[in-house]
């Protein structure tokens, strides 16, 4: 009888994990998700829901002790830790990115911490690209200091800018990965599997690997066949009216009975006017002068709107960058309102069947503050969306990650056991008061 391979389980960690997007990518591939560390509460419960068999800490990862962390893991000793440090202290849209006083920008040094202590394979962290030509004051760039970090950890580091339509996403969405390995990797990132339809050039027409690539879905391919919806209609659960049309749809809908999240905005008859005036590209500084915003607290005409806001798709063409504040960006190719939650998933390649829950939107986060409403002060689920990391990008990034360190894990299952047994030791009395989901 010939000798059956057993592929050890890869398990996974994810840190700044929000509602698991990430994770369930590195799922999609094969891993196996056995925790998660997040900050707000409704990420938390969200993440719960979708990874039950996962432990969900929820807590400040800078608040933990390394004896916290070598504890609450030690018995599982992932193979690799992925995370999202939040990126706005780094993002384009942040006129002070980069700022050294911006405390989410210390949060890079928790992701390395997390290295030094669980001793990971693989570490694997998404940002913004943004993040390639940020200085500190001293003129050192932040990515030099996160590599060179990684290393004296001993990690080979690599890193790269991905687009998420080159494999299969619907949606214009560049983001930094930085990846962290043991061992040198032959190819660290994996290659293009999609083209857009329509850009390819004389040069890509003659390169015979152009040819072995599938066409990214558009918009419209991702939400056609979800119900019409207009403004102030729908449910958080509610049954589908029609079947898939295409391939992409097939996927996300799987074998899943029940539509979540598809609820659409409470818009004013004004903004629905508003919206009804716009064609395909227009924006808010292109409807007539008496539907434009107002000033705040007013009846007049503002001078000036910000030209990302309201912004109707062309169904034939990516979607722009699900952000996490897209209930206000982008209205619907033919509805007059703003996509709902369960439109923006699909065009961020979560399946129908991961639930976000939370309220779907919530007021400012300062306005919370100063009325002392800070029960509501955590992520709805706009904001969980847009925060994640495209699903289907994860599972190619996991995917290609897996194919290189298999031998790795088969010739080193004695020393990952070592490694449990020193941590096992190095958190087992140690008590901890941080709340685990």
């Amino acid at each position: 009888m010939d000798k059956i391979t057993v592929i050890p389980t890869v398990k996974v960690l994810d840190i700044f994990a929000g509602a698991g997007g990430f994770s369930l990518g590195f799922k999609m591939a094969g891993c196996e998700v056995i925790g998660a560390i997040e900050l707000d509460r409704w990420a938390c419960d969200t993440f719960s829901y979708n990874h039950p068999l996962a432990t969900v800490i929820k807590a400040d990862i800078s608040t933990l002790s390394d004896e916290d962390i070598a504890l609450y893991f030690a018995n599982f000793s992932p193979d690799i830790v992925i995370g999202g440090p939040p990126c706005q202290g780094f993002s384009i849209a942040n006129r002070k990115a980069g700022d050294p006083r911006d405390p989410r920008n210390s949060l890079f040094k928790d992701f390395a911490r997390i290295g030094r202590i669980l001793q990971p394979r693989l570490m694997v962290m998404e940002n913004v690209p943004n993040l390639m030509t940020v200085k500190t004051n001293n003129g050192a760039l932040v990515i030099d200091l996160i590599t060179e970090t990684l290393q004296n950890l001993g990690y080979y580091t690599y890193w790269k800018v991905l687009q998420a339509t080159d494999f299969g996403v619907p949606q214009i969405r560049n983001r930094l990965f930085l990846v962290a390995s043991r061992c040198d990797l032959a190819s660290p990132f994996p290659e293009p599997t999609h083209y857009i339809p329509g850009q390819k050039t004389q040069k890509d027409q003659l390169n015979p690997d152009v040819f072995q690539l599938e066409p990214c879905p558009m918009l419209w391919d991702a939400i056609s066949d979800l119900p019409e919806l207009a403004a102030k209609e729908g449910n958080e659960e509610q049954d589908y009216v029609s079947s898939p049309n295409n391939k992409y749809q097939r996927l996300l809908r799987g074998d899943c009975s029940i539509l979540y999240n598809h609820k659409a905005m409470n818009h004013t008859k004004r903004m629905v006017e508003r919206f009804s005036a716009m064609k395909w590209g227009h924006s808010v500084n292109d409807v007539p002068a008496h539907l434009k915003p107002r000033k705040r607290n007013s009846q007049q005409i503002a001078s000036s709107a910000y030209d990302q806001n309201n912004r109707r798709m062309h169904p034939e063409k990516p979607c722009h960058t699900i952000p996490a504040s897209f209930y206000a960006n982008f209205v619907h190719p033919y509805s007059d309102r703003n996509f709902t939650a369960r439109e923006g998933a699909r065009i961020q390649s979560f399946p129908d069947s991961y639930r976000f829950l939370g309220k779907p939107t919530v007021v400012s986060h300062k306005l919370l503050a100063r009325e002392g409403r800070d029960e509501e002060k955590y992520l709805c689920q706009y904001n969980q969306i847009g925060n994640a990391v495209p699903p289907l990008l994860a599972k190619a990034i996991a995917k290609n990650l897996l194919q290189q360190i298999q031998k790795d894990l088969f010739s080193n299952s004695k020393e990952a056991k070592n490694n449990v047994d020193t941590r096992k030791q190095f958190g087992a009395e140690r008590k901890s008061s941080v709340q685990v989901s």
